[in-house]
C-alpha cells in the first residue's frame, strides 16, 4: 500500500479512460492479469529465422489485482473536487476539511466497501453453480458449463477459482468512477442550470437524467465486472437495476418532481459538514 513507486498509475489512468469509453477492456485486462500470453521463440532445424510460438500460461492464480493505484488516484480527484465544492459552497477551513475526508472515505472508500461486502456475500450464493440464479436457463448457456467457486478473501496458490472479497473491492472502485464524474464533477458544473427553478422542465430533465445516467454506468460497470468471472452464471440479472431506475426516471419526469431542485440530493453530498 505504500510502495509508489511500485504502482502502476499509467494503467490507473488508462482504466479511468476505458471505463468512460469502453469498459469492458477493463475487465478483459484483468482477465489477462490472471492468465496472460507469453511469447517464445523458436528455431528449427530446417528454418534460417525464429519462429514465434504464443502460449496461453496462467501468470496469476488470483482475480484480484493487488495494485492500489487507481483507489489512490480516484481519492486524489475526489480530493481536488472536495475542495472546489467546499470553496464554492463552503468557503471555510473546516467544513472544507470535513467534506474531503467525508467524500474520500465515506462516500468512496466506506460505498465500495459496503457495495463489494454485499457483492462478497451474495453474488457467489446467488449467482455460484448452486446458487439461485444458475437454475435458470436461456440466458447465459446451459447449467453446468462453469467451474464452481468457493469465497474467500485472497485466493491462495493451488487453490480453485473463488470469488475474493479483494476482486469485489476493485469491481466497486471501477464502477465508483463514472458515478464521481456525473454527480461531483459534472453536476457541480451545471448546479446553477439544475437549480433554476423547481418547476423548470430543462432543469428537472436535465438533473434527473444525469443520475439515470450515473447509476446506470454504475450497474452496468458491476455488471461487467462480475461478468467477468468465468464460474457465475447468469449475471446479466444484475441489469436488472436499471430497469428499475428508468420506470423511476419516467415517473419523476411525469410528476415534475427534480431530483436535485426539489429532492435536495446536493444537500445529501455535504451530510455531516
Amino acid at each position: 500500500m505504500f510502495k509508489f513507486p511500485q504502482m502502476d498509475f499509467e494503467m490507473a489512468i488508462w482504466e479511468m479512460t476505458s471505463l468512460l469509453i469502453a469498459p469492458k477492456k477493463v475487465f478483459k485486462s484483468i482477465y489477462y492479469h490472471k492468465s496472460g500470453t507469453s511469447l517464445i521463440l523458436s528455431l528449427k532445424p530446417t528454418e534460417t529465422r525464429l519462429t514465434p510460438l504464443h502460449l496461453h500460461l496462467e501468470t496469476k492464480n488470483t482475480w484480484h489485482r493487488p495494485d492500489p493505484s487507481f483507489t489512490y488516484l480516484l481519492s486524489f480527484f475526489l480530493l481536488l473536487t472536495a475542495l472546489a465544492w467546499g470553496l464554492a459552497y463552503a468557503p471555510s477551513f473546516g467544513p472544507i476539511v470535513r467534506l474531503s475526508l467525508l467524500f474520500i472515505f465515506v462516500h468512496f472508500i466506506g460505498s465500495s466497501l459496503l457495495v463489494s461486502t454485499i457483492g462478497y456475500f451474495v453474488i457467489g450464493r446467488l449467482f455460484g453453480p448452486n446458487g439461485a440464479a444458475a437454475s435458470l436457463t436461456g440466458l447465459r448457456g446451459i447449467r453446468g458449463r462453469r467451474r464452481g467457486a468457493a469465497q474467500g478473501l485472497f485466493m491462495q496458490p493451488g487453490e480453485k477459482e473463488q470469488l475474493e472479497f479483494g476482486y469485489c473491492f476493485d469491481v466497486s472502485n471501477r464502477a465508483f468512477f463514472p458515478l464521481y464524474l456525473h454527480l461531483y464533477v459534472v453536476q457541480f458544473l451545471i448546479l446553477p442550470l439544475l437549480t433554476r427553478s423547481p418547476s423548470n422542465f430543462l432543469a428537472t430533465f436535465l438533473g434527473n437524467s444525469l443520475y439515470l445516467s450515473a447509476f446506470t454506468y454504475y450497474t452496468y460497470i458491476t455488471f461487467l465486472g462480475y461478468n467477468a468471472l468465468p464460474f457465475l452464471h447468469n449475471t446479466e440479472l444484475l441489469l436488472l437495476p436499471i430497469l428499475v431506475f428508468a420506470i423511476l426516471w419516467l415517473v419523476s419526469l411525469i410528476a415534475g418532481w427534480g431530483l436535485v431542485a426539489q429532492g435536495q440530493s446536493v444537500e445529501g453530498l455535504f451530510w455531516g459538514v
